[in-house]
C-alpha cells in the first residue's frame, strides 16, 4: 500500500470516528446521568452488554473483576492488544448545569469515566467494522473495568481485581486514555516513562497517658509529642529525598482530644505519600515511619499503618510513539504535549506494571474559560473530543497489531 492510500485510510478513519458523534454523545450522557459508585456499576456493566452485542461483538465475558466487562474481537491468529476505559463514579454532588446531571444524588461522573466508557464503545464499532471489511489484524480486548476510584474490602481496586480474572492472559500490549480539563480537544498529552504516581496511605498513632489539662506534667502527651513529629514530616521531600525525585508527602487529617481540660491519651494523623520511582515509594514509606520513632524518646509509643495503593503509571516509549504517529495521521493539525499528568493516582499503573502499555491525555476542555477540574462538582467536557479519542484508541490498536 502507498503512502497516499495510506493516509486516506488515516483520514477515513478520522471521519468514520466523527460519523459517530451523536452514538458518543448520546452514550456518554446516558452513563453520566446513571453514575454508579465502584464494583456497584451493575447497570453500566448492563448498558456497556446491550451495546456491545447492538454493535456486533460476539465475545462478551461478564463479571470480570467483579462488575467488569470484557469484549473480545478477533480475525484469528497476530498478536493481541488491550484497549481500557474505566466505568465508575464519585461521590460527588453534581453541580446542576445540564440537562442530564446525575440522576443519582451524591454520585457524579467528575472524572470523565463515562466518557472513556463511551470512547470504547466507539472503538467497537469502528473495529467490527474493520473485522468485517478484513482489516483487523490480530485481537482487541475491549476492558470495561469497574472501580478505578475506590477499593473493595481487600483494598484492591478493579484493575487487580480483573486481572486475578485473566484479563491480561495473552495480552501484548495495552492502551487507555483520559479526559484532561487543562487541555483542549484537538490536543493529546503523552509522557514516557513514570507519568502518574505511586500511591500509599498512611496513619500514625502516638500514645501517652493523658492526664489533666491544669497538670501537664503528670502526664505524657500524645499532642505535643506529636508536635515533635510534624516538622520531621515535612522536611522529608526536601531533606531526605533527592531534589531529583518526583514525590510529595501530604498530611490531610489530624485527630485529638475531647475537651478544653482534658490532655488524649491518644493522637493521630492520616496522610498520603505520592512518588514516580519504586525507589522513592520505599525511601518515603521508610522515613515517614523513622520519624514516629522519635516519640519513644519523649516517653510515648507509636503505630504505623500502611496501605499501598496503585503503582506509578509507567508509559511505554514504544507504544507513546505509536499514539503520537496515529494521532497526527488522522488529524494533521492535532497538538502533542510532552509532560507527566502529575501526582494523582491511576489504577491502569497495575497493568503498565505487568505488559506494556501506555496512556495518553486528551483534551477536553470547554471554551468558556471556566476551569473545570477532574473531582470537583463542575467538572465536565467538550464532548467533541469524543470522536478523536475513539480515533486515536482505533488506529492505535491497529498500529499495535501491525508490528513485529
Amino acid at each position: 500500500m502507498g503512502v497516499k492510500s495510506v493516509i486516506t485510510e488515516k483520514l477515513d478513519l478520522a471521519v468514520r470516528a466523527k460519523g459517530l458523534y451523536e452514538k458518543l454523545v448520546t452514550w456518554r450522557r446516558t452513563i453520566h446521568a446513571n453514575p454508579e459508585l465502584s464494583f456497584k456499576e451493575v447497570e453500566t456493566s448492563r448498558f456497556v452488554i446491550e451495546n456491545l452485542k447492538e454493535i456486533g461483538v460476539d465475545s462478551i465475558q461478564t463479571g470480570v473483576g467483579k462488575t467488569g466487562v470484557v469484549g473480545t474481537i478477533s480475525s484469528g491468529n497476530g498478536p493481541t492488544v488491550a484497549l481500557r476505559a474505566d466505568m465508575d463514579a464519585l461521590p460527588i454532588k453534581e453541580a446542576p448545569s445540564h440537562s442530564f446531571r446525575s440522576n443519582n444524588d451524591g454520585i457524579m461522573h467528575a472524572c470523565g469515566h463515562d466518557a472513556h466508557t463511551a470512547m470504547l464503545l466507539g472503538a467497537a464499532s469502528l473495529l467490527v467494522e474493520d473485522k468485517q471489511n478484513n482489516l483487523l489484524n490480530g485481537t482487541v480486548k475491549l476492558i470495561f473495568q469497574p472501580a478505578e476510584e475506590d477499593t473493595d474490602e481487600e483494598g484492591k481496586t478493579g484493575a487487580p481485581r480483573m486481572m486475578e480474572d485473566g484479563v491480561l492472559d495473552g495480552v501484548d500490549a495495552a492502551v487507555a486514555l483520559h479526559v484532561c480539563p487543562w487541555q483542549s480537544p484537538g490536543t493529546i498529552q503523552v509522557n514516557d516513562h513514570y507519568s502518574m504516581a505511586n500511591i500509599d496511605v498512611f496513619e500514625g498513632k502516638v500514645y501517652g497517658t493523658g492526664g489533666h489539662g491544669g497538670y501537664p506534667h503528670l502526664g505524657t502527651d500524645p499532642i505535643w509529642m506529636l508536635s515533635s513529629v510534624l516538622p520531621v514530616l515535612y522536611g522529608i521531600v526536601n531533606r531526605r529525598l533527592s531534589s531529583l525525585e518526583t514525590a510529595v508527602m501530604s498530611i490531610c487529617k489530624v485527630n485529638a482530644g475531647t475537651a478544653s481540660n482534658v490532655i488524649p491519651e491518644e493522637a493521630s494523623i492520616t496522610g498520603t505519600l505520592r512518588s514516580y520511582t519504586p525507589e522513592a515509594r520505599e525511601q518515603l514509606v521508610s522515613e515517614v515511619e523513622s520519624a514516629f520513632r522519635m516519640v519513644e524518646a519523649l516517653g510515648g509509643r507509636y503505630e504505623f499503618v500502611l496501605e499501598r495503593g496503585e503503582p506509578a503509571l509507567n508509559n511505554d516509549p514504544v507504544i507513546n510513539r505509536e499514539i503520537v504517529e496515529a494521532a497526527s495521521q488522522l488529524y494533521r493539525d492535532i497538538k502533542i504535549e510532552h509532560g507527566p499528568f502529575g501526582l494523582g493516582g491511576e489504577d491502569f499503573g497495575f497493568i503498565t506494571k505487568e505488559i506494556p502499555g501506555a496512556m495518553f491525555f486528551l483534551g477536553c476542555a470547554l471554551p468558556d474559560g471556566i476551569s473545570r477540574d477532574l473531582h470537583t462538582p463542575i467538572f465536565d467536557i467538550d464532548e467533541t473530543c469524543l470522536p478523536i479519542g475513539t480515533a486515536i484508541l482505533t488506529e492505535t490498536a491497529h498500529r499495535l497489531l501491525k508490528q513485529d
